[in-house]
């Protein structure tokens, strides 16, 4: 946890440092240490320029970053634990498909111009498809776990198809928008402010808060449904509970930044192989490793790379085949 915390910290400051001015790195301590102490003679032979660039356009889109970064990872890992499905990730269940769906008709009705509105149809939409995969998988017949993990991996690949048709039709409509939507469905963190970090930081601490609770119950539901009830796990309502919690965040975070794919899906994964499956230390874990992750894939993307891609382009084709290589190599053991 502290080493992770402090790579964490130092990639915050590698990647404030970098970019198309490039500030030097004792100008940048001074600058935080003046703005978090409020002793602004630290600051008084720091550029005004250096001031701007660092407060109004890189700090909010890296802290934006790393939380959405850490966010995704949290939800993989909730994903993966109430699923009991290692492939499972934050778009899983089709949120992924719900948020571009409304964020498509929102940049379709010429939305976008208002800065809230593209992100709250993105969230509606994420919103509505999680309660219509719930209606469509929940089984009354089975009093042990209303939701089974297949039923909800098998809705939300049919929601998700439905709605990537949808998708494909609004696009097809789109005419000189398509581009718009097109490049919001790649993801990116271009033009991020403070309020987006205010919201998906905010978002973040509810779904650790929850997700730490519930802990202990997460590792007895790996045990199996059965086993979990007789340890006395009320089985609906942790499931339910963590279901929601994690589509909530991946929600918020596809509403604020598109999609970015194989981060909640591949760093579970690698934090495993330090922790283990104890959900009390891969949780913690796994966020900072997602915040590094997407961080230091934003930076090159923004500050190394002579144009700058979208980031879930970079992500999917980087994760992958990583990816590809950890389920080769555990696949037979």
């Amino acid at each position: 946890m502290i080493l992770l915390s402090f790579f964490l910290v130092a990639m915050v400051l590698i990647s404030l440092s970098m970019g198309y001015i490039q500030i030097p790195m004792m100008d940048i301590i001074s600058i935080l240490i003046g703005k978090l102490s409020g002793n602004h003679e630290i600051m008084k032979n720091t550029s005004e320029t250096y001031l701007a660039v660092l407060f109004d356009v890189r700090l909010p889109r890296i802290l934006t970053c790393a939380s959405v970064g850490a966010a995704l990872a949290l939800s993989g890992v909730l994903f993966q634990g109430i699923l009991l499905n290692p492939l499972a990730d934050p778009y899983t269940l089709g949120v992924s498909a719900g948020a571009a769906f409304g964020a498509s008709i929102a940049i379709l009705m010429n939305f976008s111009a208002a800065v809230v509105s593209v992100p709250a149809f993105a969230f509606t939409g994420a919103c509505a498809t999680l309660f219509v995969v719930v209606f469509l998988s929940y089984s009354s017949k089975n009093p042990i776990a209303g939701l089974s993990s297949n039923n909800l991996i098998l809705s939300g690949i049919i929601v998700a198809s439905i709605l990537s048709a949808g998708i494909s039709f609004l696009k097809f409509i789109a005419n000189e928008q398509v581009s718009v939507i097109i490049f919001w469905l790649m993801g990116s963190f271009a033009s991020k402010t403070w309020s987006n970090f205010i919201v998906v930081f905010t978002f973040l601490v509810i779904g650790l808060f929850i997700s730490m609770f519930f802990a202990r119950d997460l590792n007895l539901i790996s045990l199996g449904p059965k086993s979990a009830t007789s340890l006395g796990v009320d089985l609906k309502k942790i499931t339910f509970i963590l279901l929601v919690t994690g589509s909530m965040i991946a929600a918020i975070c596809v509403s604020v930044s598109g999609i970015i794919g194989f981060v909640g899906l591949l760093v579970p994964h690698m934090v495993r192989f330090i922790t283990g499956p104890d959900n009390r230390k891969l949780i913690p874990l796994s966020m900072l490793a997602g915040a590094i992750l997407l961080l230091f894939a934003d930076t090159i993307t923004r500050a190394v790379l002579p144009h700058e891609i979208p980031i879930g382009v970079l992500t999917a084709l980087t994760g992958g085949p990583v990816f590809c290589w950890i389920f080769k190599k555990n696949r037979f053991k």
